[in-house]
């Protein structure tokens, strides 16, 4: 059962009818003591379906315009049910306060005028989220990828199956080089969207002056060169999951206007009056410690809580050390074979870069040492230091290595070329760099493609 508390008769009269055309129980309150009321039978009753599911609550239920009232009976509703999934509804100017309901224990916010299907949408994750039901097993395959048995990873992969099945927005936090995209694509293929597109947006590497003809698309002749029309990003994954990483380094005008996207779940094509209607699960990444941001101003409150209903934190590959070995395994394929003393070795690395810098170390090791047994002497040599990792002292018996570990380097480089055939992204994606990195690398060593 829902229940209503709105002290305007009709918008509970219009809720009641969506509701019920939507298969719901429906029980309304036109102020707090009958709400509180409502919910005290709810905690007697035997029957299941006269129980409370959730509570749909207008922060403005009285004649009070601050929104007060509503922040104080959502605190008692949550003493008394804590379980109760309540979504508050606000008017737009009214986020702030809506965001103080998050905080006291809200599930959700939607502004008025509310859209019918983004409200049942939210109602039913809601609902979903606060039942208490058994994982559900399933097989191998929307995990694909994502290697290790650690409990830090099986914790993660159990919540990924939790919360796919719903449309709640997904935060996903964590270093770089953990796998968050890896993750965002589980919880896709996991969901019932999983036939719909999959659309990944690096947001750290959007130009401001970018960001609205990525992210919204463009009609013929809304600016120089806009020579034809151009879906954006969010109209690219309609029906399906729109995958938004490094949402940390977002600017503040972009935040706003991500934000009513988010919010109202429409945008408009640049040179275009018309509104677009998409319908999209959401799921965020960051390794940007979001909390600290919002306090020093840097990231917008409201679209935090907007974005992180549910957050999935992935540990740093240091914190699941038992898995380095599986991993090892996956990156060097079948054919290659490690000491022991190899692989305690690797194991022992520190890998600030994480899960990517292990796997640009894997492949580096295979190239230089050409080996099908791979030793400790050949791990030692294909340490190389690097941005990942923090320069020591240089002594002068210490100068041979390094001179060393360069002609390493050089070598490494000319087998990979050998090995791809002269194809320059090829032997880029095999040594872990970008292209512009590798020709920087083959000028300084002479080296001619």
């Amino acid at each position: 059962m829902i229940l209503i508390i709105d002290d305007d008769s009709s918008i509970r009269l219009s809720l009641s009818l969506l509701l019920k055309r939507a298969g719901y129980t429906v029980k309304s309150a036109s102020g707090a003591e009958e709400a509180l009321a409502a919910v005290r039978e709810s905690m007697r009753a035997s029957d299941a379906s006269e129980a409370i599911d959730l509570m749909l609550m207008d922060m403005n239920y009285s004649s009070s315009t601050t929104g007060q009232d509503g922040l104080e009976l959502l605190m008692k509703v949550k003493v008394l049910a804590p379980e109760i999934p309540v979504i508050l509804m606000t008017a737009w100017g009214s986020i702030p306060l809506a965001v103080e309901g998050v905080k006291a224990g809200a599930s959700d916010f939607v502004t008025k005028p509310w859209d019918n299907r983004d409200l049942l949408s939210r109602i039913r994750t809601a609902i979903s989220l606060s039942e208490r039901k058994p994982d559900v097993e399933v097989d191998d395959e929307p995990f694909d990828g994502i290697i290790g048995q650690s409990e830090g990873l099986r914790k993660v992969l159990e919540t990924v199956r939790r919360v796919a099945k719903t449309d709640a927005p997904v935060l996903i936090t964590g270093e770089n080089g953990t796998g968050k995209e890896l993750i965002a694509r589980a919880i896709h293929r996991l969901s019932a969207r999983k036939a719909k597109p999959f659309v990944s947006v690096n947001l750290g590497g959007l130009a401001q002056t970018l960001f609205e003809s990525e992210m919204f698309g463009y009609v013929r002749g809304a600016f120089t060169g806009a020579d034809s029309d151009r879906p954006g990003r969010f109209e690219m994954a309609d029906s399906g999951t729109i995958f938004l990483d490094e949402i940390g380094d977002l600017d503040s005008s972009c935040q706003v206007k991500m934000l009513r996207v988010l919010q109202e779940h429409t945008f408009e094509r640049l040179g275009e009056s018309v509104p677009r209607r998409v319908d999209i699960r959401v799921v965020c990444a960051t390794n940007v410690d979001l909390p600290e941001a919002v306090k020093a101003n840097r990231f917008r409150e409201d679209l935090f809580y907007r974005i992180n209903l549910i957050t999935i934190h992935l540990p740093a590959l240091r914190e699941r050390k038992e898995d380095i070995p599986l991993l090892v395994r996956h990156f060097a394929g079948n054919d290659v074979n490690f000491t022991p003393d190899a692989m305690a070795l690797l194991s022992a690395q520190p890998y600030p870069g994480n899960i990517r810098e292990l796997r640009n170390l894997v492949k580096r090791i295979l190239i230089v040492s050409g080996k099908s047994t791979i030793s400790a002497d050949d791990v030692r040599a294909s340490l190389v230091k690097g941005p990942e990792r923090k320069s020591e002292p240089q002594s002068s018996s210490t100068a041979n290595v390094v001179t060393t570990l360069e002609e390493l380097e050089k070598q490494a480089i000319e087998r990979a070329i050998e090995q791809c055939q002269g194809n320059m992204s090829q032997v880029a994606s095999m040594l872990g760099i970008t292209r512009q990195s590798l020709y920087r690398r083959m000028e300084k060593f002479g080296i001619k493609g």
